[in-house]
């Protein structure tokens, strides 16, 4: 930094203590220019609200959205472009009832039942998704670009102006001692970043129609996941009250017991039924000294890396169900090799890698900061 930025520093922060220490005060904006600033900051404070509840309402699983935010990263790191989607309630309540309707099988009206059900969550599963990727193409995406380009510079015009004022304010308070050109450009340069800031603002607040559209966008979006919902619902209902109907339409199939067997239960003298008993095996002395130098068999167990590299031990068996996840069973020794981020890790076992979640393991050599 130059001499001159270092002495423009100094006169900032010089009138920034007399203003908070000293009490001294500084040049005042007029009102507009407050109540502009006012609305801004509370249009910014909005936006970044709405966009964080829309991802809830969107995604309302906090772990599996952390899981997914996992995943995409690693997709990411990986050079993968297709990302796995976010696991929507209904999808897994159609997988659930599918699997016990092909169990149940087709003789069971219940199964039957459970399959019609089943490909009707599925289907609003991906009704779902196709909401999800409105949403965020036409409602999430413009108020984050909003947020992270015109709000971003508009706070950047509000602190340089700060800044100049700051500088201006130390310089007029010391005219006579500062060389009056110096005072004219510092004035100069300040009413020249409150103007921009102004007009930043200004051009903010007069085109906000459009987040009414992207408004508008989000609520045809809803509009349209509903209407196909209600479209599959109604279908399901149907397939489901004619399915009663043509089972109180047949008839009920009575059941016949089969007939028992008949047994002979011989002597009285025999306790089991009349089936002779077979006479014990005796066991002699070459027997009994055999067994006694019988040795258990071992089971064998996996083998274990050596603990003086980071590790961890697993407390639960892990399932994977997504492409990378490493699975293991309770008691398994894992290399740790990587720590993807404060949920996952990324571990090897038995030559193979993966992502595994932070709480089914217990790490027992940490990896080095």
């Amino acid at each position: 930094m130059s001499v001159a930025g270092l002495k423009k520093q100094f006169y900032k922060a010089s009138q920034l203590v007399s203003e908070k220490v000293g009490g001294a005060e500084g040049t005042k904006l007029d009102d507009d220019f407050k109540e502009m600033e006012k609305k801004v900051d509370v249009t910014s404070k909005a936006v970044a609200e709405v966009l964080a509840r829309t991802i809830e309402y969107l995604q309302p699983n906090p772990a599996s959205r952390a899981k997914l935010t996992m995943l995409n990263t690693v997709s990411k790191i990986r050079g993968q472009v297709k990302n796995p989607g976010y696991p929507q309630s209904e999808g897994l309540l159609g997988e659930c009832m599918i699997r016990y309707g092909k169990e149940l099988g087709d003789e069971s009206n219940f199964g039957d039942a459970l399959l019609d059900a089943g490909e009707s969550m599925k289907r609003l599963a991906e009704v779902k998704d196709s909401l999800d990727i409105e949403v965020k193409q036409n409602f999430v995406d413009p108020l984050q670009n909003l947020c992270d380009k015109d709000l971003k510079e508009i706070q950047h015009h509000l602190k340089k102006l700060e800044g100049r004022r700051l500088d201006f304010d130390y310089k007029k308070k010391r005219q006579g001692k500062i060389p009056d050109e110096e005072l004219r450009q510092a004035m100069e340069k300040f009413e020249e970043s409150k103007e921009v800031a102004e007009t930043s603002m200004h051009n903010l607040l007069e085109t906000d129609i459009e987040q009414v559209s992207q408004l508008s966008a989000l609520v045809d979006a809803q509009l349209d996941y509903h209407r196909q919902a209600v479209q599959i619902l109604d279908e399901l209902a149907d397939k489901l009250k004619r399915r009663m109907r043509e089972a109180s339409s047949r008839p009920k199939r009575e059941y016949k017991p089969k007939p028992r067997d008949s047994y002979d239960f011989g002597e009285p003298d025999q306790s089991n039924g009349g089936f002779p008993c077979a006479p014990a095996p005796k066991i002699t002395a070459a027997s009994s000294s055999f067994r006694s130098s019988d040795k258990p068999i071992r089971t064998p167990v996996r083998s274990m890396p050596p603990l003086d590299q980071p590790s961890c031990k697993a407390l639960y068996d892990f399932e994977p169900e997504n492409d990378g996840e490493l699975g293991f069973r309770e008691g398994d020794i894992i290399t740790l090799t990587n720590q993807i981020d404060e949920n996952w890790y990324e571990g090897m076992i038995n030559g193979q890698s993966g992502f595994f979640p932070l709480n089914y393991v217990e790490v027992l050599v940490p990896l080095p900061q």
